[in-house]
């Protein structure tokens, strides 16, 4: 009987072992290779293990010079694992420490302090976060040559917990476009929503052991995926005229009282988008980017008399009427059916030319002309719209965009009002991207391109995706055609609704623009002001567009409202872009007997004269003066020496030159000797503080 006990109980004992080696195999085999299924990842949960992703790094977004306009920066949680340190160091060092965190965050006494991390290391907790407050990198190199946490993570135990956070480093200055994201790293909107495949990157992921005191620990084994950080996405804003649209828009929308605005500057041969700005009014009365109008639905909007120049396209390319042809736009109103059209002007036009029906836009003249073109046959009319390619969306860059809608004859809300309110901008909408587009187009001899807003996307210097603008329409229209339209955008500012905006140095060609707005099916008495067109008209360089939302003092229209954004806008890229310029025209003296004045003090000059003998009279009473010979005598005559505006100081001497513009606060660069016979920025131009203008003598 003892022998069976004896065989029995060894029995048990081999199985119990057996058993013991089997779990120990077990684990030992899960401790190798825990990563290679999801049945390791089960069991991991069962002994405080987990899975968690290494967040990517967030590809950067550029403007086209290269400067940020938004990246990741590490900031970090600092927390400690007070059970490593060494005993002696522990109670040598931690009142010093203490002292620099109370210091330091603010938020706890050194007291505190000291009783937390203590009460933690005796409670043997291997994890305990200091502060809520997250540090950045600088603040993170001098906390790490702190007592104690200078010894480093294994003997010190500090712990810093990297945050990667999105900043923008022109704060506001076209946030709309860029975007945000959000708290998963995701974007929302803008860029950072449109291009987010490409900036987030691809997380990673490791197995993370709990340690005491609630925190966790990656265990690094080599079989962790590691992220790749995102592509930095490379973009056509040029910030100095971002800068200037956004200063621009708000000014004229305070100004105005307005609802919202948007302005958009592109690059006439390349589709480029240099600007992009959108404000509206917020809850607080202040205006802030919350919506992008210019490209997405809902600013998709009944145009206006913007939306004239497509039904002269249609007119021009079905008729071989001139610009020199009449048409007797009346009274100022005119019966289409069951409703009066007026025009602007009380008492009306009576009989224009074609060229000024444009350009004083009168809405009858427009849409006589179409109707007594299309009348018959509005198919042929909606035809010609559709290959401008106005009824399609442009395919932007950006996602959201609006889709534009022209009303079709087929359509059950089609009658006999359609055509003549359809030729002046309304019952169809587009987005302002899409109407800069067509105007865009006439600048660019005919050639439509499709706006872009992003070049490339690059990993460091190396291009992974490249953009072009693509064609959308190789010639919208014929020559002669062209020549009329530019022949009448340039009409509109030299003697039309624009004129407020002409400008001597150079021409800017547009349309204004004036529409009523909408609301529960009728017409109010709010209105969309706006003006499009580019510049300089004799080689378009940049096209633009302004809208302003239901203005709400005494200024009303297009020209009032948006035409002088434009011009501010238009004077400030001029005056930047000296190729543009071309250095301006040198200065020629008059030839004759008379000794080389072109320019400087009247007071000084006239008496000089005086004592030569010289005749000299002048029209002004302005202290700086430019030279003319009239007839046998020198007139002297004004320069642009506005407050705030470039002087015009060609031909003057150096010394009066630099007088006068030091004292307008520019930096003053001299090339050659003697007068001064070029300048880098136009007389004129509005200055900015720090500004600085280039001088050349001859």
């Amino acid at each position: 009987m003892g022998i069976k006990k004896s065989i029995l109980l060894r029995v048990r004992i081999s199985f119990i072992l057996v058993f013991l080696f089997s779990i120990a195999i077990v684990y030992r085999i899960f401790d190798v290779q825990y990563v290679e299924g999801a049945k390791w990842k089960d069991k991991a949960k069962s002994i405080s293990l987990k899975y968690e992703k290494l967040k990517a790094t967030r590809g950067n977004i550029y403007s086209d010079n290269g400067s940020l306009l938004a990246t990741s920066l590490p900031f970090y949680n600092v927390a400690m694992d007070p059970t490593v340190i060494d005993e002696d160091l522990f109670k040598k060092e931690l009142d010093n420490l203490c002292y620099k965190l109370e210091a330091f965050f603010e938020d706890r006494s050194a007291t505190e302090y000291k009783r937390l991390i203590s009460h933690a290391r005796e409670n043997n907790r291997q994890y305990i976060r200091l502060s809520r407050k997250q540090v950045d990198f600088q603040e993170k190199k001098s906390i790490e040559s702190w007592p104690i946490f200078n010894k480093g993570r294994n003997k010190g135990g500090i712990i810093f917990e990297k945050v990667d956070e999105r900043f923008l480093p022109f704060s506001n200055l076209g946030y709309r476009t860029i975007g945000n994201i959000n708290a998963e790293g995701r974007g929302v909107v803008g860029l950072e929503y449109s291009f987010n495949r490409q900036l987030a990157g691809t997380d990673g992921e490791a197995l993370f052991q709990k340690i005491t005191g609630g925190g966790w620990k990656p265990v690094f084994d080599g079989h962790e995926i590691r992220p790749k950080d995102g592509y930095d996405v490379h973009t056509t804003i040029d910030v100095n005229i971002q800068d200037e649209a956004q200063s621009a828009l708000l000014s004229a929308l305070v100004n105005n009282d307005a609802d919202y605005g948007s302005v958009v500057v592109m690059e006439v041969a390349t589709g480029e988008i240099k600007a992009i700005s959108n404000l509206s009014k917020n809850n607080s009365g202040n205006y802030s980017e919350r919506y992008n109008y210019a490209v997405g639905s809902q600013g998709s909007r009944e145009p206006g008399s913007t939306f004239k120049l497509a039904s002269m396209i249609a007119l021009f390319e079905d008729t071989d009427i001139s610009l020199h042809d009449s048409i007797d736009t009346g009274n100022g109103e005119h019966k289409f059916y069951s409703q009066v059209m007026k025009d602007h002007k009380p008492g009306g036009y009576g009989m224009l030319s074609v060229q000024e029906v444009f350009e004083v836009s009168s809405n009858i003249g427009t849409a006589k002309l179409v109707t007594d073109q299309f009348g018959d046959d509005p198919h042929r009319f909606v035809d010609y719209i559709k290959e401008l390619g106005l009824t399609e969306a442009l395919d932007f860059q950006l996602v959201g965009e609006g889709k534009p809608y022209i009303k079709d004859p087929s359509d059950s809300t089609w009658s006999g009002l359609s055509l003549p309110w359809m030729s002046h901008g309304y019952e169809l909408k587009m987005t302002p991207l899409q109407t800069l587009t067509l105007y865009n187009a006439v600048a660019n001899e005919g050639k439509m391109m499709q706006p872009i807003i992003v070049k490339s996307v690059n990993r460091a210097d190396r291009k992974v995706e490249k953009y072009k603008s693509k064609v959308l329409n190789e010639q919208i229209c014929s020559k002669n055609t062209l020549t009329k339209l530019k022949a009448m955008l340039e009409g509109v500012v030299e003697r039309g609704t624009a004129t407020n905006i002409s400008d001597s140095y150079y021409q800017i060609a547009g349309k204004t623009g004036t529409a009523k707005k909408v609301k529960d099916g009728r017409y109010t008495n709010k209105y969309y002001a706006s003006f499009v067109g580019y510049f300089p008209a004799e080689a378009p360089k940049y096209s633009c567009i302004v809208v302003i939302d239901n203005p709400k003092k005494y200024k009303i229209y297009g020209s009032d409202v948006a035409a002088p954004v434009f011009k501010e806008i238009a004077d400030k890229i001029y005056s930047m872009d000296i190729r543009m310029q071309e250095h301006f025209v040198e200065e020629i003296p008059e030839m004759g007997v008379f000794p080389l004045i072109k320019g400087g003090n009247q007071g000084d000059l006239a008496m000089l004269c005086n004592e030569l003998g010289i005749s000299n009279h002048s029209n002004t009473d302005s202290e700086w003066v430019r030279t003319k010979v009239v007839d046998n005598s020198v007139l002297w005559d004004k320069r642009i020496n506005s407050n705030g505006t470039v002087p015009d100081v060609r031909g003057m001497t150096l010394r009066d030159a630099i007088y006068l513009l030091e004292n307008k606060g520019l930096e003053v660069d001299v090339k050659g000797f003697g007068r001064v016979d070029k300048q880098s920025m136009a007389p004129g131009a509005r200055i900015e503080g720090g500004a600085k203008i280039e001088l050349e003598l001859s």
